[in-house]
């Protein structure tokens, strides 16, 4: 039963009368039927439908909820949402503790009768392939940071810094229309018009894929090609796995062709996350049908 300390994820209180619908007509994820043992994906998006900030959200003991970033990130998604406060009866601070500890394995639990307890909440994108994983504040585990990691990879969960830059991705690039991240049903919110577009004309091209190499991968940010053109970059790398937004459309109609895939010259194969049920498209007749 792995347990590991993330020292770079900070969080965010938001209480207050008005919290749930002030989250509910802001970020992507549908805050009502946030289950009160569940933690979900979420992000803020600019007004172009791209992810300004990521996280992760769940209730905090039914007054209010809590938000976990990348304390890279805090500063300014505290400074955004309280652009956004106007006069809702709101509370926004920054947490105290510091860090988050992930917990997974059979142990990893620690919900009895979907109520949530003490020792953390189930994450959600993690449940979508299988595993049980809950988060925790604070220093509950002293693994080594790299599992978590492998296991991140091993199931395509991409995060921000790591695998895709700020203002750059798309929420339907870092599969957050299938992992509960996305809400295609709650009404407005920032840049719901240009997702919910995506999503009805079926225009996502890029999407998160795992990368493996019979060697260690190079470096985060080395470009993947097929016959010298780009599909996408390196994203987080354990030894010969990692993760890539790639088009898909491109890099199906390269496998399909039996062309080599590189990443910086290495040979590599790419595959779509299982639990995501999705498949590369043969050609691009087929990625837009």
């Amino acid at each position: 039963m792995p347990a590991v300390f993330l020292k770079d994820s900070a969080l965010l209180s938001v209480g207050g009368a008005d919290a749930q619908s002030f989250l509910q007509n802001l970020i992507t994820t549908d805050i009502t039927s946030l289950a009160p043992d569940e933690a979900r994906p979420g992000a803020l998006l600019t007004p172009q439908g791209k992810i300004l900030f990521d996280f992760m959200v769940w209730q905090d003991d039914g007054h209010g909820y809590v938000i976990e970033t990348d304390a890279g990130q805090r500063d300014a998604l505290l400074k955004r949402l309280t652009m956004y406060r106007l006069r809702a009866a709101v509370t926004l601070a920054p947490v105290a503790e510091a860090g988050v500890s992930v917990c997974w394995g059979e142990d990893a639990d620690g919900i009895s009768q979907g109520v949530r307890d003490s020792r953390g909440v189930r994450d959600s994108r993690f449940a979508k392939a299988g595993v049980t994983l809950t988060r925790r504040p604070g220093r509950h585990g002293d693994g080594a940071e790299a599992l978590y990691a492998a296991l991140r990879i091993a199931h395509g969960i991409a995060i921000s810094v790591l695998d895709f830059a700020l203002q750059d991705a798309f929420p339907h690039d870092v599969l957050m229309d299938l992992n509960g991240g996305l809400s295609f049903k709650k009404g407005c919110y920032v840049g719901q018009e240009v997702v919910s577009r995506m999503q009805h004309r079926g225009t996502a091209r890029r999407r998160v894929v795992t990368v493996s190499a019979a060697t260690a991968l190079p470096a985060t940010g080395t470009e993947i090609t097929a016959a010298g053109k780009p599909l996408g970059t390196l994203g987080s790398v354990s030894g010969g796995s990692g993760l890539a937004i790639v088009r898909i459309d491109r890099a199906g109609a390269a496998m399909a062709e039996g062309t080599p895939l590189l990443a910086g010259g290495a040979p590599v194969s790419l595959a779509l996350p299982q639990w995501s049920g999705l498949v590369f498209p043969a050609s691009a007749d087929e990625a837009s049908a």
